[in-house]
């Protein structure tokens, strides 16, 4: 059987998020390396991956896809194991509406806001935009209360069993709480917290931990 090939840098959240979905469901893949700080997102041979030139994207067979979000719905119902969706109505909104929150409320303040000025932009030579910094931190924390909110006293983001929303977030969370910012913005959330001293030592994690400068 062909192997999915996932294209894009292994430091990347939402590559990552990928792969954790191929190692939660043992799916053997291969990882070519876009690297984006070297502009390798902007070649033709990448545009015709991802029309936005962006990361992930990603192909088995003849089908290619480029939206995190699309790539694990694709990789846990097209590949035999472990379930990576609940089977209850209500819970697939919830992980739903997780995805959404990540996507388009956490990331941009925890990610490109904070993680990427406090630790990337430093790490090439640049100083950190403090006041970007700053405008990022009150976001941030709405992310974290919301979610600290949904989890509830869930063992996962969406319920007793690890989904797709646990693999959106995991990636985030942990470039975020390698900051002072992120430090503070979770210290009030208490079953974030624990939801990553269950979730950071699953295999899964471990073998896809990034690797940054």
């Amino acid at each position: 059987m062909t192997k999915p090939v996932l294209y894009g840098p292994s430091y990347s959240t939402y590559v990552r998020s990928v792969r954790l979905a191929c190692e939660e469901k043992n799916v053997d893949y291969d990882l070519v390396e876009v690297d984006i700080f070297a502009g390798a997102h902007q070649t033709p041979e990448h545009l015709a991956r991802h029309p936005f030139g962006k990361v992930p994207a990603f192909e088995h067979g003849d089908l290619k896809l480029f939206e995190t979000n699309a790539i694990t719905r694709y990789i846990n119902e097209n590949f035999e194991g472990v379930d990576l969706e609940p089977k209850n109505v209500r819970a697939r909104a919830i992980m739903a509406e997780i995805i959404g929150v990540i996507t388009a409320y956490a990331y941009p303040c925890m990610i490109t806001h904070i993680f990427i000025q406090r630790v990337v932009m430093p790490m090439m030579g640049t100083a950190a935009d403090e006041a970007v910094i700053e405008a990022a931190i009150p976001p941030a924390k709405t992310c974290a209360m919301t979610l600290e909110s949904l989890i509830g006293s869930n063992t996962y983001l969406a319920g007793d069993a690890l989904t797709r929303a646990d693999l959106m977030f995991i990636p985030v969370y942990d470039y975020l709480s390698q900051t002072q910012e992120g430090k503070s913005i979770l210290a009030d959330a208490s079953s974030l917290q624990a939801w990553w001293e269950r979730v950071r030592t699953r295999p899964s994690v471990e073998k896809t931990v990034p690797k940054l400068g």
